[in-house]
């Protein structure tokens, strides 16, 4: 697998919170060919299953969400776009920024900017809310009424570049970065022998409601483990040292109420066995990631989770290094396998 290229594919397409149908149709299409069965649920998620031939065999749900944040119209005024955000959306990058409009015929615009030269001065030092903020579609009020329904979600414009010669750049890192790392974690185990079934969830929603698409795609799989894979806050000089991870230091394991212990033990010992390099992220709560729902899906579900470092995470310049994706997609794999001999009872 080429996972530079397929990273681009993904990242290039559209799919916000609520609109993710594109991108779920091409994350599947990707998955099929390694695993024996794919298929969308009525809410978007991408659910593919790789058979281990025990009819009686325990369930590993891999997941990585798939949406991203946005926006969305909600009036028209001269021509220009009135919007709401989709996730979280920071106002303060967003004038001067190109989006892709996702009308019926996409069409890109521009969120409005004023100049330097015609600002007050008490708007020179702040940010303006997203209120006040406008996009310019190049459109007289009837064409873009004609064009953009209200409710049509837009996105940042496209496209990822590389960064020096480690890292790749681009929007929707947050988490479709995580979903090649599961496509190629499951190319690893195509000639490993398992003893479980391992579930891909490429789920829907986790930027804006309280996971759903997790929530109800576990319950749906009702597997005996999960382990989510997000990503997490890599280091800027400008960042705290204790709550950023290294960018090429290896995937991030979690550890915190919201992970089961034995599986962060299992993933560290197979990290140092397999010597692959890797991190700790201390989480003492929440984990802000789909984990939060997984653990406590019908009776309680042995959850891990583990991370990929990220610079500038919910902005259309994300950043990842490309060994950090190797590195978490080999974890993954060598924790799938002999999982159903060496799981621990009771969890």
């Amino acid at each position: 697998m080429d996972m530079l290229q397929v990273l681009m594919q993904l990242c290039s397409a559209s799919g916000p919170s609520g609109f993710e149908l594109p991108v779920s149709r091409l994350a599947a299409e990707l998955l099929r060919p390694l695993v024996d069965e794919v298929r969308i649920d009525r809410l978007g998620n991408v659910i593919g299953v790789k058979r281990c031939g025990n009819p009686a065999a325990k369930r590993l749900v891999l997941d990585a969400h798939l949406d991203e944040i946005g926006l969305v119209v909600t009036g028209i005024e001269d021509g220009f776009l009135r919007f709401q955000a989709i996730g979280g959306v920071d106002p303060r990058i967003l004038p001067a920024r190109e989006v892709r409009v996702l009308a019926d015929e996409p069409l890109p615009g521009v969120v409005i900017s004023l100049p330097p030269h015609v600002l007050k001065p008490e708007n020179q030092k702040k940010a303006l809310p997203m209120s006040e903020l406008l996009i310019d579609v190049g459109l007289s009020q009837a064409q873009a009424e004609a064009r953009i329904p209200l409710g049509t979600p837009i996105v940042y414009r496209e496209g990822c570049f590389a960064l020096g010669e480690k890292q790749v750049c681009g929007k929707a890192m947050d988490d479709r970065a995580c979903f090649v790392g599961l496509l190629r974690a499951m190319e690893l185990l195509q000639d490993k022998h398992l003893d479980v079934d391992v579930y891909v969830l490429g789920s829907i929603s986790e930027e804006v409601s309280d996971y759903l698409g997790a929530r109800t795609g576990v319950y749906a799989i009702d597997p005996d483990w999960c382990v989510a894979v997000d990503v997490t806050h890599g280091d800027t000089p400008d960042m705290p040292k204790d709550r950023t991870m290294q960018m090429g230091g290896g995937p991030a394991i979690g550890i915190g109420p919201n992970v089961t212990r034995w599986m962060s033990d299992r993933m560290k010992e197979k990290a140092r066995t397999q010597d692959i390099p890797f991190q700790y992220e201390i989480m003492g709560g929440n984990s802000y990631t789909n984990a939060w729902v997984m653990q406590v899906s019908r009776e309680g579900i042995p959850t891990a989770v583990l991370s990929l470092p990220l610079k500038y995470m919910h902005t259309p310049v994300e950043v990842m290094d490309v060994g950090d994706l190797e590195q978490l997609a080999q974890l993954l794999a060598a924790f799938v396998v002999d999982l159903g001999k060496e799981a621990k009872y009771p969890c």
